[in-house]
């Protein structure tokens, strides 16, 4: 019998993609949506979805969605990291045995990178995981467990807008020189990632797991870019800890979106923050096969 999956967050920047390669792969997903929500026209027309309207803040509601799913995937946006509670304690009610939450990015199991206030609700989420994990093992109910998935920043996504670097508009802020390695993963990677570790859950159960589609620098992304069309580049540099310095004094003046978006970067950027995976990839048990040099190449020069 096929594992059923939940997806909550479907018609995200991450969601859609997830969705997409969970039905590519033949799993019966139900899609939590919002009551009232607008988006569902997003999500594709397939006989193995099932479309469930939910309040995300009430428990009894998303269990009863969650009766007789397998696994729960919630893709809901960073912001709402930090609201999966309920959900989780949804699945555990309706014997949901495994919980992927809302990661998709930067190493938070790095105490350097948990401690970062951006990562806040990720890090929360997952200790109140293990809460549960512990709980229902003593409670002798059936197995529920996690995984987390770390995939470094989305790298098709971060390349159009401009977040890594901005090909379209030959700019980019640089951060400690340029020439830091960091792991990133396109949005189809993630997708196939998510369902790596529903083929696999004994091998991911309880822990994270790590991919990365190339393990790349900002200056190799701009290189190939002037490679390929000679314009040269408007570039500002940054210290990322001169960022996080300014970041965090603005925090505590009060929340402010911009100062917890910046700490990413030296999330990304500071080696000390874990953002290059590839002495712990879990690429092969979860059928990563990455992208070659000339791809990534490829990929640069066709955002130009």
């Amino acid at each position: 019998m096929a594992t059923k999956v939940a997806l909550a967050g479907a018609t995200g920047n991450i969601g859609l993609p997830v969705l997409n390669s969970l039905l590519a792969a033949g799993f019966p997903v139900t899609v939590l949506t919002r009551k009232g929500s607008n988006s569902t026209s997003r999500i594709p027309k397939d006989s193995k979805v099932t479309i469930r309207e939910v309040d995300y803040s009430d428990v009894s509601s998303l269990t009863e969605a969650l009766k007789g799913v397998d696994v729960v995937v919630s893709t809901l946006a960073t912001q709402a990291a930090g609201e999966q509670t309920p959900l989780i304690d949804a699945a555990v009610a309706a014997g949901v045995t495994r919980f992927i939450p809302s990661e998709f990015g930067s190493d938070t199991a790095n105490p350097k990178t948990a401690q970062l206030p951006v990562f806040k609700g990720k890090v929360d989420t997952v200790a109140y995981l293990k809460t549960k994990v512990e709980e229902t093992a003593k409670a002798g109910k059936p197995s529920f467990s996690y995984t987390q998935i770390f995939n470094g920043p989305f790298f098709d996504w971060g390349l159009r807008v401009g977040f890594i670097v901005n090909p379209a508009q030959h700019s980019a802020v640089v951060y400690n020189g340029g020439d830091v390695p960091f792991s990133t993963s396109t949005l189809d990677t993630i997708g196939q990632a998510v369902v790596g570790v529903i083929r696999h859950l004994g091998e991911t159960a309880n822990r994270p797991v790590y991919v990365q589609d190339a393990l790349v620098t900002q200056n190799q992304l701009i290189q190939y870019a002037k490679d390929k069309d000679g314009i040269e580049w408007s570039i500002t540099h940054k210290d990322t800890e001169k960022v996080k310095e300014e970041s965090l004094a603005e925090l505590a003046k009060g929340f402010n979106g911009p100062a917890l978006g910046a700490l990413i970067s030296t999330a990304i950027y500071n080696k000390e923050y874990g953002g290059n995976y590839t002495g712990h990839l879990d690429n092969d048990l979860l059928g990563i096969k990455g992208l070659s040099d000339a791809e990534v190449r490829k990929l640069v020069e066709s955002l130009l």
